[in-house]
């Protein structure tokens, strides 16, 4: 951008508030570059990022590896859509398939719609080798879920802010409390349920993390009942829990990337975000033949799905977890991220809990969801030189790329600490 098309932040902003449609909250930030760990304002400030992006920038802001290939494709194919084949296509769904262990792909674009694909998948899986009855499949969710924001998704949704007046919503979706086997148990009694859609971590929701037997647990469940698991790996997945994908149960990525059969394998696997590096809206449905081949010309599809683009992309992001050994990395920096927390608690009024896996962690402020305590939190977090985001009134979600250093790791806390502990001083002066 040229010295003279160059604009302040306030201008930005002024800008986005009178052209577009006023559906996000952002933080008072403009940021105009990125790299690695760190982004810059339109002024020039340098920030910490410790969203990001819902965790799509998993490998870091403008990963060299991950843009190289994105100029490269764009040099020689970007779309074709699906009318032809194109050459790289097959490749990137081989990668795929032996990259999670299953030997089917669909590939999207974004979150919500590979959500919207496993929902189609599992009902027309379910009237067609289960046997249910035309138009009565059903698909279990968990309350306080957050799988996308198109009417089918939000029909899933307990949330007023994501479902008033946007209805009358999709039917034969049944919502169960998380973590809760028992809830389970008895849904699935129901010989109609074709699936349970689940987050092994409900991110959006602050973070929460259920019991250790509850993913494998559910699992069995599903499988004495004839359902499909479906887990939502949009946030969770691609290294972000310090495993290639949280759903792994109790295995481990220290030794090496769980690209294996893990502990808990889902007959549908949904992934976006990290995908691509946060490069490319790239999105994909895994599932074996069994489940997949239900699945035929016309059925089901999307323009941009699988387009060269993409799939180079994608391949590029997945190398760079797995040559940088990001899986290991979280599993090492989250834990030195929950203890040094931890130890906040014992210094500060405002942080109540800590909690998460990996790099996906959040502390809950100890004041009511409708303060604006976290919000007040997070903006001065941003003047000190760091940028986070609450969610759910009083949870401040803490999420960097996991090509962060321990040593930047460290500075972030220092920052985190030197914060909330000014707002435990004020709060006593004003006292």
């Amino acid at each position: 951008m040229s010295e003279k098309q160059k604009m302040t932040s306030q201008e930005a902003i002024g800008m986005e508030e009178k052209y577009g449609a006023q559906n996000y909250h952002p933080l008072p930030v403009v940021l105009s570059r990125g790299e690695g760990v760190y982004v810059w304002d339109v002024e020039g400030k340098k920030y910490y990022d410790f969203l990001s992006a819902y965790s799509a920038v998993n490998q870091g802001h403008c990963h060299p590896k991950i843009i190289g290939a994105l100029k490269d494709q764009a040099e020689r194919l970007t779309l074709t859509s699906r009318a032809f084949y194109n050459d790289m296509l097959g490749r990137y769904e081989k990668y795929l398939s032996e990259f999670f262990g299953f030997n089917k792909v669909l590939p999207m674009n974004t979150g919500a719609e590979a959500v919207e694909t496993a929902i189609k998948l599992a009902r027309k899986w379910g009237y067609e080798k289960k046997g249910i009855h035309a138009n009565k499949a059903k698909v279990i969710v968990c309350q306080n879920n957050f799988h996308g924001r198109t009417i089918t998704i939000i029909s899933a949704s307990n949330d007023p802010v994501a479902t008033e007046n946007f209805g009358p919503f999709t039917p034969g979706i049944i919502s169960i409390r998380y973590n809760d086997l028992n809830a389970l148990s008895e849904a699935l009694e129901d010989e109609n349920v074709a699936a349970f859609l689940v987050e092994p971590i409900q991110g959006e929701a602050g973070v929460y993390v259920p019991d250790e037997d509850y993913l494998r647990e559910a699992y069995q469940i599903c499988k004495e009942n004839n359902v499909l698991f479906i887990s939502d790996e949009v946030q969770t997945g691609i290294a972000r829990t310090g495993r290639l994908l949280a759903s792994c149960g109790n295995c481990s990525c220290t030794d090496k990337l769980c690209s294996g059969v893990p502990e808990v394998k889902p007959d549908i696997l949904i992934l976006g975000k990290a995908l691509s590096g946060g490069v490319f809206p790239v999105s994909a449905v895994l599932a074996n033949e069994d489940i997949m081949d239900v699945i035929r010309p016309g059925n089901h599809g999307s323009t941009f799905g699988g387009n060269p683009l993409a799939c180079a992309v994608a391949m590029a992001a997945l190398e760079v977890v797995k040559e940088e050994k990001l899986a290991e990395r979280a599993d090492y920096l989250g834990k030195i991220f929950r203890e040094e927390m931890n130890k906040l608690i014992q210094k500060s009024q405002w942080v109540k809990v800590v909690r998460g896996r990996g790099l996906l962690n959040a502390i809950v402020i100890n004041d009511t969801e409708d303060s604006s305590t976290a919000w007040d939190i997070c903006v001065a977090l941003k003047e000190n030189g760091l940028l986070a985001k609450p969610t759910h009134g009083n949870i401040i979600r803490f999420a960097p790329p996991l090509v962060m250093t321990e040593e930047q790791l460290y500075e972030c806390i220092g920052i985190i600490n030197k914060t909330i502990l000014e707002f435990d001083a004020q709060y006593a002066e004003e006292r």
